[in-house]
């Protein structure tokens, strides 16, 4: 029996799945979203030839086949290391796009804070690790919750106190991962002592279970040159090992050992210290990542998100404007890449709040109303702007899913 939630339309038809139609149940899955008169008017096309032409813009298109070909992609990279694959919730933040993840052979899922792992949670998801320490009792306790309802929930922590309010929360067993840092000095334990005094503390409370370490090297992975990026894990891992070495003399376990991306996964799998890897960014990849690592084998992965945007102005004779300024993407990164025949020679540079300048292509006309497509700079703070992701095959509009996880930080 299928499954609503990974149903696709078929184009130029709509399919009847107990006693509703395909529309019917997406209606129901977005909520209130599908009364939005933008969205309403995306359902009206959903599955006819060309449909992706008429989605409202500024809007984040998913290629499905692409993505799909992306997870496979990766999935079989991890099975031929020998590395559990444990994909990165904060990229997508899409409960539909974490099914297919685990239906391709992923282990569970990361979410970079509580608040995505309960939006996700909400979806049915249970196999979780929040990657981000915590701190204080009403976080502790809303840690404790997840852990109560889900079959397979884990955090991480980097200092005793945080044992200490998680056991006080604690309905039941919490699993926790002690955090590591390896260079990046964001979160983490400083250094070896640090992660034993940790290990100890868990291991004093009956109701924590020690499974093992996270290293997660974030400043690596955008380096360019393979080279460059494995010298780099080299480097952490060490402190890395020195750290599992310090937890297992205080008689703690380490049967995890959880960390890096999509742009260290060759220099992680070579390493042999890691035996789960997080990587996120490769199954939509955006300009940062294109610019870093180039043809390396850790950048062949297909660009399958995208931002649609149409031309709503070509009065100016150097430059037409598009509906996809500050609000349609993040900033902290490249800006944003036309792509297409027509446009990927073409300048973008922001031109306000709702606006993008884009230069004129060379010797081929524009005019209002022409749409196109642009990889975004930074993938994860992009899609943060979006409610919902519209899935297309080909040229059709097949299915519109909610962005469960936007604005989920805290």
């Amino acid at each position: 029996m299928m499954n609503m939630n990974s149903a696709l339309c078929k184009p130029g038809h709509d399919v009847l799945w107990w006693g509703m139609t395909f529309r019917e149940d997406i209606r129901h899955r977005l909520g209130p979203l599908a009364d939005k008169p933008h969205v309403a008017a995306a359902l009206t096309v959903l599955g006819e030839p060309g449909s992706i032409h008429a989605i409202p813009t500024p809007a984040a298109v998913l290629d499905l086949d692409a993505f799909d070909r992306n997870v496979a992609r990766m999935a079989e990279r991890a099975r031929a290391a020998g590395l559990a694959l444990r994909p990165h919730f904060k990229s997508h933040k899409t409960a539909a796009l974490v099914r297919r993840q685990l239906e391709a052979g992923a282990v569970g899922v990361c979410c970079a804070k509580l608040a995505e792992a309960e939006a996700l949670a909400a979806e049915g998801v249970g196999q979780i690790l929040v990657t981000s320490p915590i701190a204080g009792p009403a976080a502790a306790a809303r840690a404790a919750a997840l852990a109560a309802a889900l079959p397979d929930f884990r955090i991480v922590l980097d200092h005793p106190d945080a044992a200490a309010e998680l056991a006080a929360a604690a309905q039941g067993p919490i699993q926790v991962v002690i955090d590591v840092d390896v260079g990046m000095g964001r979160t983490g334990c400083h250094d070896a002592e640090q992660a034993a005094a940790v290990a100890r503390a868990v291991l004093a409370h009956p109701t924590l279970k020690l499974l093992g370490v996270q290293g997660y090297g974030g400043s690596w992975q955008h380096i360019e040159g393979a080279n460059a990026r494995a010298a780099a894990a080299a480097e952490g891992m060490k402190q890395l090992q020195a750290a599992i070495a310090a937890v297992r003399a205080t008689g703690g376990t380490v049967e995890v050992v959880t960390g890096g991306g999509t742009g260290t996964f060759a220099a992680d799998a070579a390493q042999g210290v890691l035996n789960e890897v997080q990587p996120g960014s490769f199954a939509f990849m955006d300009r940062e990542y294109r610019d870093a690592l180039k043809s390396d084998p850790d950048g062949a992965f297909e660009q399958s998100l995208t931002i649609h945007s149409t031309v709503i102005s070509a009065n100016h004779p150097k430059w037409v404007t598009i509906d996809a300024g500050l609000k349609a993407f993040s900033t902290d990164g490249p800006t944003p890449q036309p792509l297409g025949e027509r446009f990927a020679a073409c300048a973008y540079r922001f031109f306000g709040d709702e606006h993008g300048m884009l230069s004129r292509p060379k010797d081929a006309p524009v005019a209002r109303g022409d749409r196109l497509a642009l990889t975004p700079g930074h993938i994860d703070p992009t899609l943060d702007r979006y409610d919902l992701m519209h899935l297309v095959q080909g040229d059709v509009l097949v299915d519109i899913v909610r962005i469960e996880g936007r604005g989920a930080s805290q």
